[in-house]
């Protein structure tokens, strides 16, 4: 039997400040202006789970590297497609606990990293993106800026968002692969799970949720699942075909990538002049590859996160440990002063549009409800 473990950090002290690290933010910003000028365009920009913390999504792993919830134990792939009762059981937990977990990443909105992406990607200094992020933030920050341009402007497609990890936004069925919107999905959760979604649409009103992962799984202990119902395919039943089980457009761990997504994100490497990686420890061997392809092409790599990471020991890679949000925004601000035009004038309109919400239980604060205050709520037991 093939073992199959959560994605850590390999263990090694904490390394100190770094050269890079202690510039003044002006420095650190002309920094990055410089690397950026070098890549002349040609730039890919590589994110994970700490960029989309100020959108109140916490991240996986603290500060120190560590995970943040230890304890947390999540669906692996291989027991969500099980066709067996005790798969169905593994169904029945996820799809409960995503069904409490999704509305909160499907309501967040980009924090002022994401417009920054996005406004590299607009402005042609980075246009393509890699993001191990399933929460769709970055094609909202990237659709804010297209709106604001001037319609004769637009270009003829959207900016290049490869999510390496899928989208929550959407779900397909296994067998005949039709696609469906999460949103109607949810919907249908809904409607067969009314007491669940009452008690769902109370703490939306209260503001009273649970912790939520970044790839929307809730951790409820003590709650009892199998009552939950999930329905099969909807769009094989129309077409009076046999149902199939329905999965999120998301990788689960132990599941491999697409060949399409691994083949693309692998061309884009190839194709980039160098690499800048923004907000992730790089602990998923999908991503860590791609930076240490590009490293070991001899391709410049620019790290700017905090946290250790997979990549501190990997020759060719330059670390800024600091919040990646604050140097791009140095950065930009000069940009859009020195600059015109109408994409400058879009990244203008929506620099500061970006919000900032602190997610609940970072670092030991803020107000959301714990997991153990979920596990005393009697209905999650008795049902």
């Amino acid at each position: 039997m093939v073992r199959i473990s959560i994605p850590t950090l390999p263990p090694g002290p904490l390394l100190p400040p770094n050269e890079l690290t202690r510039l003044p933010p002006t420095l650190a910003a002309a920094h990055l202006a410089d690397f950026l000028e070098r890549g002349r365009g040609r730039t890919l920009v590589i994110t994970g789970a700490g960029v989309s913390v100020d959108s109140g999504i916490r991240a996986y792993r603290g500060k120190d590297g560590h995970y943040a919830n230890p304890n947390y134990k999540p669906i692996l792939y291989h027991e969500l497609v099980e066709d067996t009762p005790r798969g169905e059981l593994f169904r029945k937990r996820y799809w409960a606990r995503s069904f409490l977990g999704y509305p909160p990443v499907r309501d967040a909105r980009p924090n002022p990293t994401h417009i920054y992406v996005a406004a590299l990607q607009a402005l042609g200094l980075a246009p393509n993106l890699i993001t191990q992020n399933v929460d769709n933030l970055h094609p909202k920050a990237a659709s804010l800026i297209l709106s604001s341009l001037p319609p004769q402007t637009r270009p003829p497609a959207p900016p290049s968002i490869l999510e390496l990890h899928g989208t929550l936004a959407k779900v397909h069925c296994l067998k005949h692969h039709h696609a469906q919107s999460r949103d109607d999905f949810q919907a249908e959760l809904a409607g067969l799970n009314p007491i669940w979604d009452g008690e769902a649409k109370e703490s939306e009103r209260t503001g009273r949720r649970p912790r939520t992962n970044p790839d929307g799984d809730v951790d409820l202990p003590g709650a009892d699942f199998t009552s939950f119902v999930v329905p099969t395919c909807r769009i094989c039943a129309e077409e009076g075909i046999k149902s199939s089980i329905v999965k999120p457009n998301v990788v689960f761990f132990g599941e491999t990538l697409t060949p399409h997504v691994r083949d693309t994100s692998l061309s884009l490497v190839s194709s980039a002049s160098q690499i800048l990686v923004l907000g992730t420890s790089l602990a998923t061997y999908s991503a860590f590859r791609l930076v240490k392809q590009a490293a070991e092409s001899g391709k410049e790599v620019l790290m700017i996160s905090l946290g250790p990471s997979r990549a501190d020991k990997l020759a060719g890679v330059d670390k800024m440990e600091r919040k990646a949000g604050d140097v791009l925004r140095t950065y930009l601000d000069e940009v859009v002063k020195t600059n015109s035009g109408p994409e400058v004038d879009a990244v203008k309109a929506v620099l500061d549009q970006g919000v900032v919400i602190t997610p609940p239980d970072v670092e030991g604060h803020g107000g959301g409800v714990t997991s153990e205050k979920w596990e005393a709520v009697e209905w999650f037991r008795e049902r």
